[in-house]
């Protein structure tokens, strides 16, 4: 075991602990730390075990919400991956079926009988231009 003082609300505590979890036991002390001096800045004095009972029941109240917080969390977690698997499992959607209207024959005949006529419109002129120049 390993013998580690913490200060809590200005009151140093000695406190027995694992090896290797002398960090975890400063983090927690210095929560509990914060919330006693909180309490001392709203009340002034306090026994000691009052400030530990308010300071710990401050510290309850906050992991009782933090809690509350993760499982909400955590059900729309599951129930953003159930989706996701669902949209994954979903066969893909059938493929969308445009129609293009088709040209007649007749039309392409005409088209390219005007393109042709055009054509030699200014054949013609160029002729002409040519001639005069």
């Amino acid at each position: 075991m390993s013998e580690q003082t913490i200060t809590i609300g200005n009151k140093e505590f000695s406190v027995a602990c694992q090896p290797g979890e002398e960090q975890y036991l400063q983090a927690a002390a210095t929560m509990l730390d914060a919330e006693a001096r909180t309490l001392l800045g709203q009340i002034g004095r306090l026994p000691a075990e009052r400030m530990l009972l308010m300071a710990g029941l401050m510290l309850a109240d906050k992991t009782a919400a933090a809690e509350d917080r993760l499982r909400v969390a955590e059900n729309e977690l599951s129930r953003l991956r159930a989706e996701v698997q669902s949209l994954r499992e979903r066969p893909a959607p059938a493929p969308e079926r445009v129609e293009v209207p088709v040209v007649s024959q007749e039309v392409i005949d005409a088209m390219s009988e005007l393109a042709a006529r055009a054509e030699a419109v200014a054949d013609d002129i160029e002729t002409r231009s040519k001639a005069t120049s």
